[in-house]
Parts: structure tokens; C-alpha cells; sequence
């Protein structure tokens, strides 16, 4: 079927596109490239079930044709992109949700909103289930991320009781592998670019909050999984295995084989203190869970990362 994928050239939606491509789907990609790169795209263009329109869907978009799905994947991303960009991204969890949701509904299609584990905010409940509502602070400065998705979480459920529409929530954890950008502020790009500059490798406060780490090729299945799966409730996507960012920072510098220091500076205001999916509802609905050992999904991304850096 014909699928649209807003945000589709940033790290996920790009890997979400050649999924969808290798599946035999046509696919438009929608992105304003304000974080997602025209380049990571390009290569996708000679496909000509491929197509790229360039567009910020904070605005309305016209669309001629049927279409079967809708990914809507658009928003900064990362703490620097999004601390960047603070209005824009409530815009798009916004005034986006609601344009792809409008869409939707003239279509007839099926909408897929790539929501977050940051809606838990800094959890009290730990592992997270869907059924936790969270801790998040609205006015604090990541409240532009975690309340923007919170309310798309609501538009969509809105949408869904009152018109009808066919909805999907995919609740992300933190998701690494090619084609991230090494200054985006995630931690995985960051000791990897930094592990192989022989740069230090800064890690936030004691290195002690905890975060689940899942390879994107996994996620990228979980996602296209839920799009066919006629389940509307929020579902974790992410790897239940949890580990502390110090040691995730080690674990890298080892497989680099780095002489990196490790250096600690200030947390982030709100930076969750853990952060572990509670899978089972996945499991069960998806027959889903991770495949990847983060240790050959961190050598598979290490690589990539080399070969980016010129070796």
C-alpha cells in the first residue's frame, strides 16, 4: 500500500522507509529536514515507489491519491534538538498530530504515531507499563518534548473514539544504530564519536540513571508489526534490558578500543533517574521482543560510525 512517513529522513524514519520499501510499499516521505538530513533519503530515491516532499507538517499538507497508512514519526528528537527547537516541536506533536490525523480521516488510512517512553517523564513505577501515567513536569524545559507527545498521545485516542480512525501509539525507548547523528546529544552517538576522536566521553552526573538500550533494526520491526496489528492502546517499543549510562560508556569505549577518559559534568534538568520498558503487552499483542545483544548492536553501529569518520 501507499505509505506516508512524516519525519522520514531522520535516524528512525529513514530506517522505517527501507523497511517499508523492502516490504513492497510505496512510500512518501514527508520532512521539513529542520533534524532529518535530505541526504540520508537520497539513496531511496531511486526506488520509484519512492518519493520525497519536502514540507513541515506543522502545516497542512494536500495529497492527491489513496493512501493506506500513515507514520508520523516528525519531531526533534534528541535533548539538544529539541532544547533547540522548543517551539517547533510542540508544534509538531501538536498542530502535526492533528494535520496527519485530518489526513487520516480523508483517506480512510491508518495512523501511526511514533509517541515515547519520555511520556513517563521521571518514573516512579519501574519497569514502565502502559498502564503508568507518569511523572513528568510540564514547565521544566524537557516538558516541550515529553508534553507534546503526551497531548499527541491524547489527539490520536481522541480521533479514534469520535471519528473512528484505525490508530496505532508506539511508546519508543532509547533506539541506537546507523545513520544517528554524533552531536545530536543522545548518549549512544555521543561516546561513540567521542571514544574514536580519543576525545573524553562526558557522562552525566554519577553515570548512575539507567536507560534500555534497542538496536533500531528490532524497533523498526516492533513498528511495523503494530501498524498491522489492529491494537489502538499505547505499546512499549524497546529493550527490556537495563543498564546504567556509566556502563554503557565503558562498554563502549571497550568495543572501540579507546583510551578515552571518562568525564563527569551536570545532569540535565529532569533527566530521568531509570528508564526500563515493561514488554509483555508487545509480547503478547506483537509476539515482539528484541533480537540484537547490545553488544553486536553496538559493534554494528561502532562500524558504521568508523567507516563515517573516514576509518
Amino acid at each position: 500500500m501507499r505509505i506516508i512517513v512524516t519525519g522520514g529522513a531522520g535516524f528512525l524514519g529513514g530506517h522505517l522507509c527501507e523497511r517499508l520499501l523492502a516490504d513492497c510499499h510505496e512510500v512518501v516521505c514527508v520532512d521539513n529536514l529542520l533534524t532529518g538530513r535530505r541526504a540520508r533519503v537520497e539513496g531511496l530515491a531511486r526506488d520509484s515507489r519512492f518519493s520525497f516532499i519536502e514540507h513541515n507538517i506543522s502545516q497542512p499538507l494536500y495529497l492527491g491519491g489513496d493512501v493506506g497508512a500513515i507514520c508520523h514519526l516528525a519531531s526533534p528528537a534528541s535533548p539538544v534538538d529539541y532544547l533547540t527547537y522548543p517551539i517547533p516541536t510542540l508544534k509538531v506533536g501538536a498542530l502535526g498530530t492533528w494535520h496527519t490525523l485530518g489526513l487520516a480521516k480523508a483517506k480512510q488510512a491508518t495512523l501511526l504515531l511514533a509517541s515515547t517512553s519520555e511520556t513517563y517523564g521521571d518514573p516512579l513505577v519501574h519497569p514502565q507499563p502502559e498502564t503508568y501515567w507518569g511523572n513528568v513536569n510540564p514547565v521544566g524545559p524537557r516538558g516541550v518534548y515529553d508534553e507534546a507527545k503526551r497531548y499527541a498521545e491524547a489527539m490520536v485516542m481522541a480521533y479514534h473514539r469520535y471519528h473512528g480512525i484505525d490508530t496505532r501509539i508506539a511508546r519508543i525507548f532509547n533506539t541506537y544504530g546507523s545513520f544517528m547523528r554524533p552531536n545530536d546529544g543522545r548518549a549512544i552517538p555521543a561516546f561513540i564519536s567521542q571514544a574514536l576522536r580519543g576525545e573524553p566521553m562526558t557522562v552525566h552526573g554519577d553515570g548512575s540513571q539507567t536507560r534500555s538500550f534497542c538496536f533500531v533494526d528490532d524497533l523498526v520491526e516492533g513498528l511495523v508489526r503494530l501498524l498491522s496489528s489492529g491494537f489502538h492502546e499505547p505499546v512499549n517499543l524497546g529493550n527490556p534490558v537495563e543498564m546504567t549510562v556509566l556502563e554503557m560508556a565503558r562498554l563502549v569505549r571497550e568495543l572501540t578500543g579507546s583510551a578515552s577518559e571518562i568525564l563527569f559534568c551536570d545532569r540535565p534538568v529532569d533527566d530521568p533517574s531509570v528508564r526500563q520498558p515493561d514488554i509483555a503487552r508487545a509480547r503478547e499483542i506483537l509476539g515482539w521482543e528484541p533480537k540484537v545483544p547490545v553488544r553486536e548492536g553496538l559493534a554494528r553501529t561502532i562500524a558504521w560510525f568508523r567507516e563515517e569518520f573516514g576509518g
